[in-house]
C-alpha cells in the first residue's frame, strides 16, 4: 500500500478503529460580537480529528477579499469529516469517519441544532451509519432525510430526520457488490458519495470499488431507496469514481474520477434517472508525470465552469463547459497553496473558490474571473488541522 493509498487508511489506523466515546461539544467563542456586526457568510469546516483538530470549525467569509476569519469550534471526537446544512439552516449533519462505533463495525451520523445567530452547534444525537468510514452525507430537498456514503462498509444508509432535527434509525440500507481491476483499491465496494438529483426523485452513489455510479430511485415521503432501471452508470474500469454533482441546468452531471485522475460528462435523462457519457477528460497537465489522485468536483453557480481537485499534483483544474453540446474544454490548472487539496467550494456569490489543503493544515482562498473562470490567489490563508468538506452558509447572524 503507498503512502497515497492513503490518508483515509491512515487516520482510521491513528484512530486504532476503536470504540466511539458519546460526542462531548464545547463552544469557544472568538470576537462573536465582532463577527456579527459584519458579513454573515460563514464556512463551517469538518476535519480528522486524531491529529491538532478539535471538531468542527466556524468561519466568517469576506466574499470581497476572500478573507476567513474564525468564529468558533465545536469539540466533536471522532474525525467529523463530512458536513451538510438541512435547507432552512436549522441542523447540521455530520458523518464520523471511524470504523468501530458502539463495538460494530460502522461509523456515525450526528445531528446537531444550529444557533440562528452565532452559528453554534449543539449536539442532538447520534445513530449507527451502518458500515465503516462513512466519508459523505447530504439532505433531501425537503430537508426529511439524510443519506449517508461508508466506505469501508460499500453501502449507503437513509436516515429519516425526527422532531427536533434529530436522526431517527436508518429506515433504509442498500449493500453494494463487486470489484474491479485495481488490485489494491478494487477488492470490493467503496461507496465514495450519494447525490440527491435535482427534482429530488433520484440518488446517485459513486462507488469508487466497483466503478459504478449506482442509481436509485427516492421516494421523498416514505425515504425509500430502491434499486432504479438502469440500476447503475459505468464508468472505465480502474478509474475510480469519487465524488458525483449535477450542473445547475439539471440535464448534465459530471463524476470525477479518483484512481485515473479523469473527470466524466454526462447527459441526464431526469425522467428516467438514467446518466449517458459523453467524453472523459484528464484533470492533469499533459507534462506531469506524478502520482496524483482526484478528490472532489463543482460547478460554477452560472453553470459555465467546472473546477476538480488533484491531491499529489496539488492543484484545481478549470474546464469550461459548453451549454449545446454538454463537452468540457481545460482552461487552467491552479496550484491549491498546500498539500493533499481535498474538498473545495465556491460561495454563493461565485466571487471565492476555498480550498481544504487537508496535510497542510489549510484553507486557502481565491479569486474566480467570472468570464474567463480563472482562479487568482487571494494571498489569504487560514490554519485549519487536518481540514476535509467546507459548507458554506449565508443568512445565519
Amino acid at each position: 500500500m503507498t503512502t497515497i493509498q492513503h490518508k483515509r487508511r491512515r487516520f482510521m489506523q491513528l484512530a486504532g478503529l476503536g470504540s466511539m466515546g458519546l460526542l462531548l461539544p464545547s463552544f469557544r467563542s472568538k470576537n462573536a460580537t465582532e463577527w456579527q456586526k459584519d458579513t454573515n457568510t460563514m464556512v463551517y469546516v469538518g476535519t480528522y480529528t486524531n491529529g491538532k483538530s478539535e471538531g468542527i470549525y466556524l468561519y466568517k467569509l469576506d466574499s470581497n477579499t476572500g478573507e476567513l476569519t474564525q468564529i468558533n469550534v465545536t469539540s466533536v471526537k471522532d474525525n467529523p469529516s463530512y458536513l451538510t446544512l438541512d435547507p432552512q439552516k436549522r441542523y447540521l449533519y455530520a458523518v464520523n469517519e471511524i470504523g468501530n462505533y458502539q463495538g460494530k463495525k460502522s461509523g456515525a451520523v450526528s445531528a446537531f441544532a444550529v444557533d440562528q445567530k452565532s452559528g453554534k452547534l449543539t449536539l442532538l444525537n447520534q445513530q449507527p451509519s451502518l458500515g465503516g468510514a462513512p466519508c459523505y452525507i447530504t439532505i433531501d430537498k425537503k430537508g426529511k432525510h439524510v443519506l449517508v456514503a461508508n466506505y469501508s462498509g460499500g453501502n449507503v444508509a437513509l436516515f429519516p430526520i425526527g422532531t427536533g432535527g434529530k436522526l431517527e434509525a436508518s429506515a433504509s440500507m442498500h449493500q453494494h457488490s463487486g470489484n474491479s481491476i485495481d488490485e489494491k483499491r478494487q477488492k470490493e465496494p467503496h461507496a465514495h458519495c450519494i447525490v440527491l438529483d435535482p427534482e429530488n426523485k433520484f440518488a446517485f452513489a459513486a462507488d469508487l470499488g466497483i466503478d459504478k455510479i449506482m442509481i436509485y430511485r427516492f421516494d421523498a415521503n416514505t425515504g425509500k431507496l430502491t434499486p432504479n432501471q438502469p440500476a447503475f452508470a459505468s464508468v472505465k474500469p480502474g478509474a475510480g469514481p469519487r465524488h458525483f454533482t449535477f450542473h445547475p441546468n439539471g440535464k448534465h452531471a459530471f463524476v470525477i474520477n479518483e484512481l485515473d485522475s479523469t473527470v466524466t460528462a454526462f447527459t441526464y435523462d431526469a425522467s428516467k434517472g438514467s446518466l449517458t457519457a459523453i467524453h472523459t477528460l484528464s484533470t492533469l497537465p499533459k507534462d506531469f508525470s506524478g502520482e496524483s489522485y482526484c478528490a472532489d468536483v463543482h460547478v460554477s453557480p452560472d453553470g459555465r465552469f467546472v473546477y476538480g481537485s488533484n491531491r499529489g499534483h496539488d492543484s484545481i483544474v478549470v474546464f469550461g463547459f459548453n451549454q449545446k453540446d454538454g463537452k468540457l474544454t481545460h482552461i487552467q490548472n491552479v496550484s491549491t497553496g498546500g498539500k493533499w487539496p481535498r474538498n473545495f467550494t465556491l460561495d454563493p456569490s461565485g466571487k471565492i473558490l476555498l480550498v481544504a489543503n487537508q496535510n497542510t493544515d489549510s484553507i486557502v482562498t481565491f479569486k474566480i474571473d467570472n468570464k474567463t473562470g480563472k482562479l487568482t490567489p487571494t494571498g489569504k490563508v487560514a490554519q485549519v488541522p487536518a481540514p476535509v468538506c467546507l459548507k458554506v452558509v449565508t443568512g445565519l447572524g
